[in-house]
């Protein structure tokens, strides 16, 4: 593939990566909520669950799933209900009285485990992946599957150093946050309506 082609798609991705959205949200408010580890978790669950989407737009799944309503139904309404459950529980834990550092924090694996579900289970970065790559397909260097393999990895990468970066700036502010329990009461309150908001628009996505 051409240097110019593969640069070109990079700054697109970069910038589809830093526009607002519910990855970037989600690692942000982790991060806030409880460190910077946590959202450095939650980054690499994210991106571990764009490796699925990639390789199913890379072999034709994600058409096949943009063709079936009900396939796609299925998966949308599964990440809706997951995202709302999330969300279920955040606003339980800022109703607690206690403050983060006396919170019973969830595992690293565990948001790990989140994040690879959270992007698993939300049928619109499939066909977010369908649409953009190949617009950056060489038709000359052949093997387009392969093509679409290697930019994904390239998406990956710098979605994971964004979301990293993210996660480390957003951490410092936990530290505040920790101190006042009335901030991180209001912090998981923002957390489960943030992933209340995103289950809800999943729930009322269209193709």
């Amino acid at each position: 593939m051409e240097m110019s082609l593969l640069l070109s798609f990079l700054g697109a991705a970069i910038l589809l990566t830093l526009m607002p959205g519910p990855d970037n949200l989600f690692v942000l408010a982790q991060s806030i909520s409880q460190n910077k580890l946590a959202g450095i978790a939650t980054s690499l669950g994210l991106c571990s669950g764009l490796l699925v989407h990639i390789t199913a737009a890379a072999v034709g799944i994600s058409a096949l799933l943009y063709q079936s309503s009900l396939a796609f139904s299925i998966v949308k309404y599964l990440g809706a209900a997951y995202l709302l459950y999330m969300a279920y529980q955040a606003f339980r834990e800022g109703e607690s009285t206690s403050t983060i550092n006396n919170q019973q924090s969830r595992s690293y694996s565990s948001l790990f485990r989140k994040g690879i579900v959270m992007n698993i289970l939300n049928p619109k970065v499939s066909l977010f992946f369908l649409a953009l790559l190949p617009q950056f397909i060489d038709q000359n260097a052949g093997y387009p599957a392969l093509q679409m393999v290697l930019l994904g990895g390239i998406f990956i990468i710098q979605a994971l150093l964004i979301f990293s970066g993210i996660s480390l700036f957003a951490g410092k502010l936990s530290t505040i946050v920790s101190r006042n329990e009335k901030a991180s009461r209001r912090m998981n309150l923002l957390k489960g309506t943030l992933l209340a908001v995103i289950g809800i628009q999943i729930a009322f996505s269209e193709k």
